[in-house]
C-alpha cells in the first residue's frame, strides 16, 4: 500500500508522488489513469462508510409467552442517547440564558468551554484562581448528561498569555506552569473525558521559547501524573484544512507526537489526536482532509475534531455538512465537536442560531445530520410472519415498544443497547411477552 498524489502547475505539467517508509523501494510508473469521483460517488462512499461502522443491523423478534412468534406486531424504536459524541462549544452565557439552555441539550452531548478553563480566565492575577464560572458550567453539563472536553491546560500562542507571565524569570514561570497544571487538573480530574493540554504546540513555542525545548513534554509527564485515566490531547490547527501550511502537516503533527512520548516516562501516554478544523471560505478539500485523517489514524490514538467551523461566505453552510459528513464517516474519528458558543454579539467566526435561538442555515444542516446520521430519532414496523423486525441503527441506547392485541399485556417496553458489531452476525433482542 502506497499513498501519493500530484500536483499541477499553471502550465498544465502534473507532478506525481508517493510516500514510502521503505526508502530502498524504487517507485516506476509506466502510466496511470486518473478518474476524479463524482460528488454524488464521494458521498455514496460517506454512506457506506457510515453505514459500516457508525451503525449495526438489528433484529427484534416478538414471541408469545410459549415462545412462539407473533407476526404483525407494532414495533416503536425510540432513540435515548446516541454514542457517537457530537457537540458544540459553549461559554459562561449558557448559565443564564434558559433557551440556550433547552436549543443546546436537545442536541448535543459533548460540549467544551470557549474561554472559561483556559489560564487567563482562572488567574488573571498571579496568585488569585477563581474556578466559580468552569464549576458552574461543569455543574450545568453533569445536570444535563453531557460530556466535557478539559480546554485547555496551556496555549503556547504568546498572544494570549497573561502580562504577569511574561514579566516571570524562566524559574519562576517554570513554578508557576508547574503550579497551574497541578491546580486545573487535580480539580476537574475524573470530570472530563479529556485534556487539551498544550494547544497549538506546532505553530507557536512560548514556553519552549522560555523552559526549553521540552517543555511540552514535560507538560505531558505531569499531566499523566495527575490525571492518567483521561486522554491527553494535543490540539492543532490546519492539520487537515489547509494543505498549505507547512508548520502543522500530518507528518509534523506525528514528529511532535513521537518528540513527547521520547522524552523520559512518557512512553506510554495515553494520547489524543486534537484537530481544530477552522475551514475557511473555500471549498474544503475533502480528498486531502481524507488523506490526513488516515495518515494520524496509523497512531491508533482517538481523532477528535475539536474546533469546527467554517468562515463566512455564501457556502458556508454546504461547506459545514461536506466537512460534517467527511469527519463522521471516516471510520477513525471518535468525536466532533462545533466552536460555535453563541453570544450576543456573535460567535467566534460561525453561528448555529439567531439571538432568539432559531437555527441559521448552518444550524439547519447540525440537525439534518443529526437527524439523518447520527442520532436516528426513531424507526417503526411491523413483524414479518416469523416474529422478527429488522432495522439499520446508529449506536447508542434506544427504547423499544412493541404491541400486538392478541398478547395479554398488549403492550411490552424493553431497552436496546446498539453497540458496534465485529461479525457478520445481526445483534439480536428477544421480546417476550409475560403469560
Amino acid at each position: 500500500m502506497l499513498k501519493g498524489g500530484f500536483t499541477v502547475d499553471a502550465s498544465g505539467s502534473a507532478q506525481l508522488y508517493f510516500e514510502s517508509n521503505n526508502t530502498s523501494v524504487d517507485i516506476w510508473v509506466d502510466s496511470i489513469s486518473l478518474q476524479p469521483f463524482t460528488e454524488k460517488q464521494w458521498m455514496s462512499h460517506q454512506d457506506q462508510a457510515i453505514e459500516k461502522t457508525r451503525k449495526t443491523k438489528v433484529r427484534i423478534q416478538a414471541v408469545d409467552s410459549q415462545g412462539k412468534p407473533l407476526s404483525n406486531a407494532k414495533i416503536s424504536i425510540k432513540l435515548k442517547k446516541a454514542s457517537f459524541p457530537f457537540g458544540c462549544a459553549i461559554n459562561k452565557n449558557i448559565l443564564y440564558n434558559n433557551a440556550y439552555q433547552n436549543w443546546f441539550t436537545s442536541r448535543f452531548t459533548v460540549t467544551v468551554f470557549e474561554d472559561e478553563m483556559k489560564w487567563y480566565s482562572t488567574e488573571p492575577s498571579q496568585g488569585k484562581v477563581d474556578y466559580s464560572v468552569p464549576d458552574a458550567m461543569l455543574q450545568f453539563a453533569k445536570k444535563n448528561n453531557v460530556l466535557v472536553r478539559g480546554h485547555n491546560v496551556f496555549w503556547d500562542d504568546p498572544k494570549y498569555q497573561q502580562g504577569w507571565i511574561n514579566s516571570l524569570s524562566p524559574t519562576d514561570l517554570s513554578k508557576a506552569t508547574t503550579d497551574r497544571i497541578n491546580s486545573i487538573m487535580s480539580r476537574y480530574r475524573g470530570e472530563v473525558i479529556g485534556w487539551d493540554v498544550v494547544n497549538e504546540n506546532l505553530h507557536f513555542n512560548f514556553f519552549e521559547s522560555k523552559l526549553g525545548q521540552n517543555a511540552s513534554a514535560v507538560f505531558y509527564n505531569l499531566a499523566q501524573k495527575i490525571d492518567g485515566t483521561s486522554t491527553l490531547f494535543l490540539n492543532e490547527y490546519n492539520t487537515i484544512e489547509n494543505a498549505r501550511d507547512g508548520d502543522s502537516t500530518p507528518a509534523k503533527y506525528l514528529q511532535k507526537l513521537r518528540d513527547i512520548k521520547a522524552f523520559p516516562g512518557n512512553g506510554n501516554l495515553k494520547l489524543g489526536i486534537g484537530l481544530e478544523s477552522h475551514f475557511s471560505s473555500a471549498a474544503p478539500n475533502l480528498a486531502y482532509m481524507r488523506a490526513s485523517i488516515d495518515t494520524l489514524a496509523a497512531t491508533n490514538f482517538p481523532i477528535w475534531l475539536t474546533e469546527v467551523d467554517v468562515q463566512r461566505g455564501p457556502y458556508q453552510a454546504q461547506y459545514l455538512e461536506q466537512i460534517l459528513r467527511e469527519a463522521h464517516s471516516h471510520p477513525k474519528v471518535a468525536g466532533i465537536v462545533i466552536w460555535s458558543a453563541w453570544k450576543p454579539q456573535g460567535c467566534y467566526r460561525m453561528c448555529l442560531t439567531d439571538n432568539n435561538f432559531k437555527n441559521l442555515p448552518t444550524g439547519n444542516v447540525v440537525d439534518e445530520l443529526l437527524a439523518g446520521r447520527i442520532a436516528i430519532k426513531s424507526s417503526a414496523g411491523r413483524t414479518d410472519g416469523n416474529g422478527f423486525f429488522e432495522a439499520s441503527l446508529s449506536h447508542g441506547l434506544y427504547s423499544v415498544k412493541i404491541h400486538h392485541p392478541s398478547a395479554k399485556n398488549s403492550s411490552l417496553v424493553q431497552k436496546l443497547n446498539v453497540v458496534s458489531s465485529t461479525g457478520a452476525d445481526n445483534q439480536t433482542l428477544l421480546m417476550r411477552f409475560a403469560a
